[in-house]
């Protein structure tokens, strides 16, 4: 098989000996992917990004081995604790087989193809994320540490999923440390294409920018959930705060709908989203969109709507500012339950693990509070099958669904 990859310096069998703080020896044994460098009392040596990194208690017994990254405060990327086992092309074919294989359902559904299949350290792979678009694979890296692994690993994926074509992704703060060569967005193996690509979301055709657009070109996280609001939609008004292509807009014209007003900062998501309405032929629908900061848009808003989706980015990724985060669920919530008729659902979802469910719960009554209005939770929505939890902060994702009346 044939790929695009620039000379990569490899790793080789090179291993660092590391010690942590009793702490953080604590959490690896109970499963956690992550040792901090703050964590880190010695290392035996020097470490590139990709050497792996090898745990030892105070009594010199084995207890992990990781990917070692000097780059990134979180040092360590464990890969396996407990007994002492190589990491060679067997475990790697094992651990993305094992990843595959929690798809499967997916995988055999005839209306949806895209989908993620590797999803970090929840399925053993800290750092690294692989998603489906029909026959073409994303490749995101969020560690400098899986370059190195990149000529090794590539192949297996290929081999076990037979893509037509793999885009690699980097995280910003990897793209700093990628060989000359090796960009956000290039096309690793297959035919490169800056076309658009189309795939299926619960029967619905959409299309990503698999090499520019967020993250690997979709939100497949909110792929269910935009499913349940359509199934709530017919013949309701509905808005769209923070709506990017148009997936829950979509889905609500797609389930009956009269009209929906979509609000984005970007124009160009929004063409998009006006292209996907076009595709699906749901062209009875009234469409309204505006390009605003989210913010200034609803308190310019004087209108009321059936069901209000408000869907932003993440306000944090660090403790520090979490504060900062829960005042502007809070803010959001003031300004969205205005624009909700009497007896009309608000869904308020958070895509950040330091926002926990009972935070945004609190932040949502604390920004209701000033409207006058009762609000009823009704459902609770999560992430789907595709992006499991296997540790803490492997949960992000949370969603209120609630009765305004």
């Amino acid at each position: 098989m044939s790929t695009r990859l620039p000379p990569i310096e490899l790793p080789a069998e090179r291993r660092l000996a590391v010690r942590v703080s009793p702490d953080a020896l604590r959490q690896v044994r109970a499963g956690h992917p992550w040792i901090y460098a703050t964590s880190v009392r010695s290392a035996s040596h020097d470490g590139r990004p990709g050497d792996f990194a090898v745990v030892f208690d105070d009594r010199r017994r084995f207890a992990a081995i990781g990917l070692w990254d000097p780059t990134s405060p979180i040092r360590v990327r464990i890969l396996h604790a407990g007994a002492p086992t190589p990491i060679d092309e067997g475990w790697w074919m094992t651990a993305i087989d094992t990843a595959v294989a929690q798809r499967s359902a997916l995988e055999a559904a005839a209306d949806t193809d895209a989908y993620r299949l590797i999803h970090g350290e929840n399925d053993g792979l800290p750092g690294l994320v692989v998603d489906r678009y029909d026959s073409s694979l994303v490749l995101k890296l969020y560690s400098a540490a899986w370059l190195a692994h990149l000529p090794a690993l590539l192949p297996l994926l290929i081999t076990r999923l037979a893509p037509t074509r793999v885009v690699l992704r980097l995280a910003r703060s990897v793209m700093p440390t990628a060989p000359v060569g090796l960009a956000d967005g290039s096309t690793v193996y297959g035919p490169v294409s800056d076309a658009p690509v189309p795939f299926l979301e619960h029967g619905l055709s959409f299309a990503a920018d698999l090499a520019h657009g967020h993250k690997t070109g979709h939100f497949l996280d909110q792929r269910d959930n935009r499913h349940r609001i359509g199934r709530l939609a017919a013949g309701c008004a509905v808005l769209d705060v923070f709506s990017c292509n148009g997936g829950f807009s979509v889905h609500a014209a797609a389930g009956g709908a009269r009209s929906v007003h979509l609000i984005d900062r970007s124009a160009p998501a929004l063409s998009a989203a006006r292209s996907h309405l076009g595709a699906n032929g749901l062209t009875d629908v009234a469409v309204t969109t505006t390009v605003d900061d989210a913010f200034a848009a609803l308190e310019a808003i004087d209108t009321t709507h059936d069901v209000v989706v408000v869907d932003p980015p993440s306000f944090t990724s660090t403790r520090r500012h979490l504060d900062r985060a829960l005042s502007a669920h809070r803010r959001l919530t003031r300004l969205a339950i205005p624009t909700v008729k009497p007896g009309g659902l608000l869904l308020h979802a958070s895509c950040s693990a330091l926002v926990g469910e009972a935070d945004l719960e609190e932040a949502v009554r604390l920004g209701a509070a000033p409207t006058g209005r009762s609000i009823e939770i009704v459902d609770r929505f999560d992430q789907p099958v595709d992006h499991p939890v296997g540790f803490p902060q492997g949960r992000y994702l949370n969603a209120l669904l609630l009765r305004i009346e």
